[in-house]
């Protein structure tokens, strides 16, 4: 859940990233309105943790340029000067440049997804299809085993739904994965139920 922090004018991101949030937090900047993002669940925490282990794992053995990042800070296309959305993992193949305040040219960006976190984590998918960079959108459920992927079309386009896996092998074409979506849930106790 997100609790939002009510300000009487819309925060650029230029403001919010030299303003001082309290120690240990971790927010956002949503349409000009900084907002709180609750700490994740363990059931959460585990689910990411996996997630970046897997692809950190697979970048490595491809040997390539691109890096896995934990909530990094993305900036959507639109509205681009009061937005600064962090999904749960991001991965680039572009290197950060000292002073970098958000990930550059992301192409795969995953959240996990709670029931209590459903629609903000919906608007943030829906925002990052605007990033031109992005590729795949990955949501990691937390209710059950299973994902949800948005993948860009080859004409630049998004489809109108998503591609649902429960089982069997999960294909993120941005970064040349293949691998059982359960792997994602292998330090989980809903692994042992699937």
């Amino acid at each position: 859940m997100v609790a939002a922090l009510k300000l009487p004018d819309p925060m650029t991101v230029e403001a919010f990233l030299g303003w001082d949030t309290p120690k240990g937090e971790l927010w956002q900047l949503i349409d000009g309105t900084p907002c709180a993002m609750a700490p994740p669940s363990p059931l959460h925490g585990l689910i990411q943790s996996e997630a970046s282990g897997l692809i950190r794992d697979h970048l490595r053995a491809k040997q390539s340029p691109c890096v896995v990042l934990t909530t990094p800070g993305v900036i959507p296309r639109l509205q681009s000067d009061t937005n600064m959305r962090i999904p749960d993992l991001g991965v680039t193949c572009t290197p950060a440049r000292p002073g970098d305040t958000a990930m550059r040219d992301p192409v795969l960006l995953i959240e996990v997804l709670s029931p209590s976190n459903h629609a903000e984590t919906w608007m943030n998918v829906w925002s990052y299809t605007t990033i031109p960079s992005v590729r795949e959108i990955l949501v990691l459920r937390t209710a059950s085993v299973g994902a949800d992927l948005l993948r860009r079309q080859p004409d630049g386009s998004w489809p109108e739904r998503q591609i649902t896996f429960e089982t069997g092998d999960l294909t993120l074409e941005s970064i040349g994965y293949i691998g059982p979506v359960a792997a994602f849930y292998r330090t989980t106790w809903l692994a042992e139920s699937a």
